[in-house]
């Protein structure tokens, strides 16, 4: 990756997660709400209104009330101000909202591959991530798990947790649901995946994708601005906005570009991303059966130049 414009570096600003300064009863009192909408969940757009706390009917996400998790480490994988020098404490839950046919994390998302936990025990897994030195907590496809989040966090917070928390999502958000989310997460990592409902309802089963996307990305700009870096470059606040460019322009990136740049700010930072490769169910669609070209992620970066996205990064081309 190569980094487009020195980021904002702050001193001794944000020196400690904005939800200690909400204060433990604020956080339990949200982990309450939360849970007590699981018994007619409306945690996503899908608004399935099953009651997860009884174990039987399952939405969209396939999840009850225990959290589910396939993974928790050390990532040094993600952009660099996340994993910065000492890594990122990655958990990775399982199951997803969204049903994406090129997914490359199938197994974990689309066919459920992982362990249920006791909300304990995920504070457990945060507490021991901090110990072995992260620099904050990155959730991964978190959105069906907040009421759990919410709660290990309370646990947490409790033993001597002190660090940032990041929101890893898909950007298939609910504005309610975010909103439970003020001043808890400090930096937010969703997708932009597309700019064409048509193309969101057919690769990702998703319905009105643009309109809660870019709902949910107003709503997290909103709470958190632009990218704030410490003195070790790493990320102690902010929005960075994920776009993989997809072949023959299904993910619209040109015209989610433009969206970034008029209406949250062209101070934004953008990941632009070229890694894709055709997993999962890709290999059905003719149109998704390649990688993209050295041609169609030229014409991204060109976009990004074209509305003055400056701040982020871009990737080398090695195919």
């Amino acid at each position: 990756m190569s980094l487009e414009r020195t980021l904002k570096r702050e001193k001794n600003s944000w020196d400690e997660p904005s939800y200690l300064g909400l204060g433990v009863g604020e956080i339990k009192r949200r982990a309450e709400l939360a849970y007590e909408g699981l018994r007619s969940c409306e945690l996503c757009p899908w608004r399935c209104r099953v009651n997860r706390m009884e174990g039987g009917k399952r939405g969209v996400c396939r999840s009850y009330s225990r959290v589910k998790v396939a993974s928790y480490n050390l990532h040094y994988g993600e952009e660099p101000p996340i994993s910065g020098r000492r890594g990122s404490g990655t958990i990775f839950f399982s199951n997803c909202t969204l049903r994406c046919v090129f997914c490359q994390n199938y197994p974990i998302s689309q066919l459920g591959t992982g362990k249920e936990y006791s909300d304990e025990e995920l504070a457990e897994m945060m507490l021991y991530l901090q110990e072995e030195g992260a620099h904050n907590i990155n959730f991964v496809t978190p959105t069906h798990f907040v009421a759990n989040i919410l709660n290990a966090l309370y646990i947490a917070v409790n033993k001597g947790f002190r660090l940032p928390l990041v929101y890893n999502t898909s950007g298939y958000e609910l504005e309610e649901t975010l909103k439970l989310l003020d001043g808890i997460i400090d930096i937010y990592l969703p997708d932009i995946k597309y700019s064409d409902d048509k193309m969101a309802k057919k690769y990702s089963r998703a319905k009105d994708y643009v309109k809660h996307n870019r709902a949910a990305l107003k709503e997290m700009y909103r709470q958190v601005g632009n990218l704030i870096l410490n003195e070790e470059g790493v990320a102690v606040r902010g929005l960075i906005i994920r776009h993989l460019v997809l072949p023959n322009d299904i993910s619209g990136t040109r015209e989610s570009l433009r969206f970034i740049a008029e209406e949250l700010s062209p101070e934004v930072t953008i990941s632009l991303m070229s890694q894709y490769f055709p997993a999962y169910r890709a290999s059905s669609y003719r149109e998704l059966w390649r990688r993209i070209t050295p041609r169609e992620y030229l014409a991204a970066v060109e976009a990004m130049e074209l509305y003055g996205l400056k701040n982020g990064w871009t990737q080398d081309f090695l195919w």
